[in-house]
């Protein structure tokens, strides 16, 4: 069997910055076990396949390691996909999948994902948290992610984490988060438990974030920066139940993979 794959970079302009991601159109599905070694056969952070049902889409995503139930950079990836590569001609895209019905809405040269938000709740400080991140967070939250926050953009920079600590906690990932010194708020994202060490740029994180710093600078339209090596630029608004999550994409490459 013959697929399509793209590689993109999402939340991004430039080539070689934000998060890569790959994106595997289909027809119909093929068996769970295959697409989750098609995606620890391209090891990226996460591998997207979508098939289209009526006027929507079913999107599906993996990392290296296990099937997630939401990923924001491979989302706008396959939005990116269908816009500029495959002739889609409307603004809104649909996609059901895991966490509900999902938007993919193409606004100049970006495209939001209209996401639910979600709300973390105060957590206690784990002694496994502030080891796996080296230092002790101002405030600690909880929902899918741990969410720690810190004092100025520079405790988030220099964070070398230790991630046989944070295999310890009971989470899918770890965000690590401050005020920006040129943007709203700054993060990081680590994911060892499924095989993402540091994520680049993290759409999902950006649920939580975004109801949190909206409330805390009182304001609804954030611009926010993830300052990991390769760096992703965000644009942001929270709609109370929803948040919008916005970024700009480049396709890598094109290429036919035979399974």
């Amino acid at each position: 069997m013959k697929l399509t794959m793209y590689q993109v970079d999402a939340f991004t302009e430039k080539l070689f910055g934000g998060n890569p991601a790959a994106v595997c159109p289909l027809e119909s599905w093929l068996p769970t076990p295959v697409m989750q070694a098609v995606a620890a056969e391209n090891n990226l952070a996460e591998t997207a396949f979508f098939v289209r049902e009526g006027d929507r889409f079913e999107i599906r995503w993996f990392t290296p390691a296990a099937e997630v139930d939401l990923c924001g950079h491979a989302t706008l990836a396959s939005a990116h996909v269908l816009f500029h590569h495959l002739g889609y001609r409307k603004a809104e895209i649909s996609f059901r999948s895991q966490s509900g019905e999902l938007r993919a809405l193409k606004k100049g040269p970006l495209i939001y994902l209209d996401f639910p938000a979600h709300s973390p709740v105060p957590a206690p400080v784990e002694e496994a948290l502030t080891k796996g991140l080296g230092k002790i967070p101002g405030e600690v939250y909880k929902s899918r992610d741990y969410l720690a926050v810190f004092g100025e953009e520079a405790d988030v920079v220099s964070i070398r984490p230790d991630f046989s600590e944070l295999l310890k906690l009971d989470c899918l990932g770890i965000i690590a988060t401050a005020p920006g010194a040129s943007c709203d708020f700054v993060s990081r994202f680590f994911a060892p438990r499924v095989g993402v060490p540091e994520d680049p740029v993290t759409g999902s994180a950006h649920t939580l974030l975004i109801p949190y710093w909206a409330k805390r600078l009182g304001k609804n339209v954030l611009r926010a920066v993830q300052v990991s090596k390769r760096r992703g630029d965000l644009s942001c608004e929270f709609l109370g139940a929803r948040v919008l999550i916005g970024g700009r994409a480049v396709t890598f490459f094109q290429a036919t993979v035979e399974i």
